[in-house]
C-alpha cells in the first residue's frame, strides 16, 4: 500500500487532471510552474502533478490544491516564442501530499506513494467486462472516441489501470475526475465509473433527441421559408407584389413591434396563422384582419409621465378658466389625494351644471395639468349596450364599444377620459348602457373590461375618468352611487365680464381674423350686451353675441369704413338689433294675482311667472302652461290649503262654489315641473283671492303641504343667480335651506335679501303689499 516519503517538486493544474499510465502535453506560462519544471530537469525528472479547485486563481496556495495527484515524469519540454513552455509528461502512480513547502519559486512537497487495493478478482473481472460494455455503447452514441481507441482500452487487462484509461477518455469536470482519482480500491472505482458512463449515456441519449427535435423544427422551418420565397417569386411574376403573403408578413411585424402582453400577442399570432389559412376572397378574412389591426392599435402599456404638481395644476385652472373657486379647490384637492396615494382609484368625478359653464374644458384643464392625453365621448342619445362594450365579431360590420375607441384615440393606458352628457343615456330593446357603463366606472371591476369584440380583458383601471351632466336627477341611480358630484351653479355678471374680456373676444377676435386694434368694446356695451341680450347661466350664448359683433365689425373693416370699430352702449342696437331681454324687474308695478317664482332647469335656474285669474262659474280649478305632473298637484295642494284657511285670509268660504279658477305658468310651449312652485301658486292664488298686490321685487321658491307648511328645495345657487339677473331684490327661501345660503356667490349674495320661512302665513305676509319684510 503506501511506500517511502519523496520530496519533488509540485507542477499545479488548471481545469485539467492527470491519471497513472497517461501521456499528455502541457503548456506551462506560470513562473513558479516553470520553476518547478525546470528544477525537477535538473533532478531525476520527477513532478508531482495535482490539480487546483479553482480554475481561475493566478497563485494558489496550499489549501486550494487538492492533496491526491499523480506522480509524473518529463519525457520532453520545449519553449515557445511566447515563453510559454510546453512539457510532454508521464503519469505514473497516485501520490498524496504530506508536506507541503513553499520555497523563494517554486512549490515543492513531500509526497507519499498510493497503491491500488484490490479485492476478489472474479469481481473484478466482471465489473471491467461491465466496464467494457458500458464503455463500448458510450462510444457509439458520443461519436468522440474513434474506434481504435476502444480496441487499444479493450486490450488492457488490468482493472485499476483500464478504469483510469476510460476516466482520462471522458468528457467529466474536473471534480468528477478527481473524485475518481482519490478512489484506490479498485473495485470501488470501477463500479464508481459504471455508474458515471451510465448517467452521461442518458444525458447523451437526451442531447440527441433534442437535436433531432430541433433538426426536424429547422427543417421544417427551411421547409415554409422555401415555400414561402417560391410564393412570393409566384405572386412576383403574376403582379401579385402586395398579395396576402405581404399583408402577412406586414401584420406579423406589427404584431411584434406593438406592446401587448404575452397573452394577448398569443391570441393575435393565432388569429393571424387563421388569417393566413383562409382564402383573401373569404368576408371573414376582411374580420380578422378588422381585429388584429384593433388589437395593434390598442395602447397595452404604454403611459404617459404623470407631472401632479399642484401650483402648477392652480395655475392651469385659473388661466382656463375664472371664477368656480370651489369647484376648482375640489379638484385640486382630488390631485393631491392621487399624488399622496400613486393611485387613481376612488370616486369618478361627475361635474354637474347648465350648458356652457365649462365642465368640458374643466375636464381637458385637468388633463392639461397632469401631463395626460385627453379623449372625450359624447354619450347624449346612446340606447344601445353595443355602444360601450362593443358587437360580436360574428356580425357584419362589428366594431368595438366607444370606451375602446377612445382608448385606441388616447394611445396611452392613463388618459383623462371625459364621459360627457352621461345623463342623456337612454334605453331600449337592445339593452340598456348605464348597466354597461358600471363595469367602466366601478374602481374594483374596470381592471379587467370586458369588450365584445376584442374579448380579451383590457385595464381601465388606470384611467382617469370625469363625467359630465346637466341634470342630475336624470343620471341614473346606480351609476351616481359610482361619482362625486362637482355642481357648477352658473356665472354672476361680473364673473361673466372677466370672462368675455379675457377669454372668449381673443378667442372671437382671432376666429374671425380681427386684430386686437380693430375692435374695442366699451364695459358699458359689455354689461348691456350680458343684461339684455342673453340670459343664461354659462357663456355660450355671450360668446354667440360678440362673434356676430366680430363678423360684423370685420365686415366694416374689410369694407374700409372704419380701421377702428368701437361698440358703446348706444351702438349695440345698431349691430345686435333691438334687446331681447328685460333687465330689471319682473313686473313694473306690483300685481294682482302674478308671483314671480325660482326654477331649476336643466340650462340652470330661471324666473317663473304664475298668473291666477278667476271668473263666476262652479268652481273648476284649470291649470295651463304644459306643467308636469308634480306642478299640478302642488296647485292641487296650494288651492286646498287656501279652502281649509279662508277664515283667517279672510276670503269668501263658499269662493269655490260660485267661481272657476284659472292658474296660467306663461310660455306654455316649454314643459314645466317639480314641487318647488308651491308657495308661489299659493301667494298668487291668495293674491287673486284677496285683491292684494303682489311685491314685485320679491322672488320665492318652497314646496307647500296642506297644513301650510313650507319644505325646502333644491339648487338654491341656480335659482339666486337667474333672480339675480332679473333683477329681484328679495328672495324667500325655506328656512333649512338658510345652509346654502354660503354656496351663493358673494357679488350676488350682496345685492339680494333672503327671508327664510317656515310657514305659507310668513310667505303670504312678507310677498304681499302693505307689509314689511326683514332678511339678511
Amino acid at each position: 500500500m503506501a511506500k517511502q516519503h519523496i520530496q519533488v517538486p509540485l507542477l499545479p493544474l488548471r481545469g485539467l487532471l492527470i491519471f497513472p499510465s497517461m501521456v499528455l502535453h502541457l503548456d506551462v506560462g506560470r513562473d513558479k510552474s516553470i520553476a518547478a519544471l525546470e528544477k525537477a530537469m535538473m533532478g531525476d525528472q520527477s513532478i508531482f502533478l495535482a490539480a487546483q479547485k479553482k480554475v481561475s486563481m493566478e497563485d494558489p496556495q496550499p489549501k486550494d490544491i487538492y492533496k491526491i495527484g499523480t506522480m509524473a515524469k518529463v519525457k520532453q519540454m520545449l519553449k515557445l516564442p511566447n515563453g510559454t513552455i510546453r512539457v510532454l509528461v508521464e503519469g505514473l502512480h497516485r501520490g498524496e501530499i504530506t508536506v507541503f513547502t513553499e520555497e523563494e519559486d517554486e512549490f515543492v512537497v513531500e509526497i507519499q506513494e498510493l497503491e491500488d487495493v484490490h479485492g476478489e478478482e472474479n469481481e473484478e473481472e466482471a465489473l471491467m467486462r461491465s466496464l467494457l460494455k458500458q464503455f463500448e455503447q458510450y462510444t457509439k452514441i458520443s461519436r468522440k472516441i474513434t474506434n481504435e481507441t476502444f480496441a487499444t482500452v479493450s486490450d488492457i487487462d488490468e482493472p485499476g489501470r483500464l478504469a483510469d484509461i476510460i476516466t482520462s477518455h471522458l468528457s467529466l469536470k474536473v471534480k468528477d475526475k478527481q473524485e475518481l482519482l482519490e478512489i484506490v480500491h479498485v473495485k470501488t472505482r470501477l463500479q464508481k465509473l459504471i455508474e458515471i458512463i451510465t448517467n452521461e449515456k442518458k444525458v447523451l441519449d437526451l442531447e440527441k433527441k433534442i437535436g433531432q427535435r430541433v433538426k426536424s423544427s429547422m427543417e421544417k422551418t427551411q421547409k415554409e421559408y422555401y415555400l414561402r420565397e417560391q410564393l412570393k417569386a409566384i405572386q412576383r411574376e403574376l403582379g401579385e407584389n402586395d398579395g396576402k403573403t405581404g399583408e402577412v408578413g406586414e401584420l406579423q411585424e406589427k404584431i411584434e413591434k406593438s406592446d401587448m402582453p404575452e397573452h394577448i400577442q398569443e391570441v393575435a399570432f393565432k388569429e393571424l396563422g387563421r388569417f393566413e389559412k383562409i382564402p383573401q376572397s373569404s368576408a371573414e378574412s376582411s374580420v380578422i384582419r378588422n381585429y388584429l389591426e384593433w388589437l395593434i392599435a390598442l395602447p397595452w402599456t404604454k403611459k404617459s409621465e404623470d407631472n401632479i404638481e399642484i401650483e402648477h395644476a392652480k395655475e392651469i385652472l385659473d388661466a382656463d378658466h375664472y371664477g368656480l373657486d370651489k369647484v376648482k379647490e375640489r379638484i385640486l384637492e382630488y390631485l393631491a389625494v392621487q399624488k399622496l396615494t400613486q393611485s387613481i382609484k376612488g370616486p369618478i368625478l361627475c361635474l354637474v351644471g347648465p350648458p356652457g359653464v365649462g365642465k368640458t374644458s374643466l375636464a381637458k384643464s385637468i388633463a392639461r395639468s397632469i401631463n395626460r392625453n385627453f379623449v372625450r365621448i359624447s354619450l347624449g342619445g346612446v340606447r344601445d349596450e353595443a355602444e360601450i362594450r362593443g358587437h360580436r365579431r360574428t356580425y357584419i360590420g362589428a366594431m368595438p364599444g366607444r370606451i375602446i375607441q377612445g382608448m385606441k384615440k388616447a394611445e396611452t393606458v392613463n388618459p383623462v377620459f371625459l364621459l360627457d352628457e352621461i345623463d342623456k343615456m337612454s334605453n331600449d330593446f337592445r339593452g340598456d348602457p348605464s348597466s354597461a357603463m358600471l363595469e367602466v366606472l366601478d374602481p374594483e371591476q374596470n381592471n379587467a373590461f370586458s369588450d365584445h369584440f376584442i374579448e380579451e380583458t383590457y385595464d381601465l383601471s388606470n384611467v382617469l375618468f370625469v363625467a359630465t351632466a346637466n341634470y342630475v336627477n336624470n343620471i341614473p341611480s346606480p351609476l351616481l352611487d359610482r361619482m362625486e358630484l362637482i355642481s357648477i351653479a352658473g356665472y354672476t355678471e361680473v364673473e361673466k365680464m372677466h370672462i368675455a374680456k379675457d377669454h372668449l373676444l381673443p378667442k372671437q377676435l382671432k376666429e374671425n381674423g380681427l386684430k386686437k386694434g380693430n375692435l374695442q368694446i366699451w364695459d358699458e356695451a359689455l354689461l348691456k350686451l350680458i343684461r339684455r341680450y342673453t340670459r343664461e347661466a354659462g357663456v355660450r350664448g355671450l360668446e354667440r353675441q360678440l362673434a356676430t359683433i366680430c363678423r360684423k365689425a370685420a365686415k366694416i373693416v374689410i369694407s374700409k369704413e372704419k380701421k377702428r370699430v368701437i361698440v358703446t352702449e348706444n351702438s349695440m342696437e345698431e349691430l345686435l338689433g333691438k334687446p331681447v331681454y328685460r333687465y330689471g324687474m319682473m313686473e313694473k308695478e306690483d300685481q294682482v294675482g302674478t308671483a314671480t317664482g325660482l326654477a331649476y332647469t336643466t340650462a340652470g335656474g330661471d324666473t317663473l311667472s304664475i298668473e291666477v285669474s278667476y271668473y263666476p262659474g262652479k268652481g273648476k280649478l284649470t291649470l295651463t302652461g304644459k306643467l308636469g305632473e308634480v306642478m299640478r298637484e302642488s296647485a292641487q295642494a296650494a288651492f286646498s290649503y287656501i279652502r281649509s284657511r279662508s277664515d283667517e285670509l279672510k276670503i269668501d268660504p263658499d269662493f269655490h262654489e260660485t267661481n272657476d279658477i284659472h292658474i296660467h305658468v306663461p310660455e306654455g310651449a316649454t314643459p314645466k315641473d317639480g314641487p318647488s312652485a308651491g308657495i308661489t301658486m299659493a301667494t298668487a292664488l291668495v293674491s287673486a283671492l284677496t285683491g292684494r298686490p303682489v311685491r314685485k321685487e320679491v322672488g320665492m321658491t318652497g314646496e307647500i303641504t296642506l297644513r301650510g307648511r313650507v319644505l325646502p328645495i333644491g339648487g338654491l345657487k341656480e335659482k339666486s343667480l337667474s333672480a339675480h339677473r332679473a333683477g329681484i331684490t328679495t328672495i324667500i327661501i325655506p328656512e333649512e335651506n338658510e345652509k346654502d345660503i354660503d354656496d351663493i356667490p358673494e357679488s350676488v349674495r350682496n345685492d339680494l335679501t333672503f327671508i327664510k320661512v317656515n310657514h305659507l302665513d310668513q310667505v303670504l305676509e312678507q310677498a304681499l303689499a302693505g307689509k314689511k319684510h326683514e332678511g339678511n
